[in-house]
C-alpha cells in the first residue's frame, strides 16, 4: 500500500473529515525524485471543533505516527473545524517554501 493511501485511510478512520487534500510537496524540496517525505494535509472535521492548534496538530501526529518513523519528514498542515473551513471560502495560503539545502533538480 503506498504511503499515500496510508496516510489517507488512518486520518480519514481516525478523523471523519468533512474535506481532506492530500498533496505530496516532496518535489519542491532537496529530496531525490518520487519521494513522499515532505505533505500538505489540509483536513475539515468536527473533531477539531472547540480545539487548539497545539491539540489538532497532536491528532494528526497521533494518527500518523507509523508514517513519521517511516519516512515522513514534514507535514504541512492546514487544520480546520467545517465552520472556520466555510469562513475562508476555501482560500488557503501556500505552503511555506523550503528553508533547508537548495533544491537540486
Amino acid at each position: 500500500m503506498s504511503l499515500r493511501i496510508r496516510i489517507e485511510t488512518k486520518l480519514i478512520d481516525q478523523l471523519s473529515p468533512y474535506h481532506l487534500e492530500l498533496v505530496n510537496e516532496s518535489h519542491q524540496h532537496s529530496v531525490p525524485a518520487n519521494s513522499e517525505t515532505h505533505w500538505r494535509i489540509i483536513l475539515v472535521s468536527e473533531a477539531f471543533e472547540g480545539q487548539g492548534l497545539v491539540a489538532r496538530h497532536r491528532l494528526i501526529y497521533a494518527a500518523l505516527a507509523e508514517e513519521m518513523n517511516d519516512g515522513v519528514h514534514a507535514l504541512t498542515m492546514d487544520l480546520m473545524s467545517p465552520n472556520e473551513f466555510k469562513a475562508t471560502g476555501g482560500q488557503l495560503p501556500p505552503s511555506p517554501l523550503c528553508r533547508g539545502a537548495s533544491k537540486t533538480s
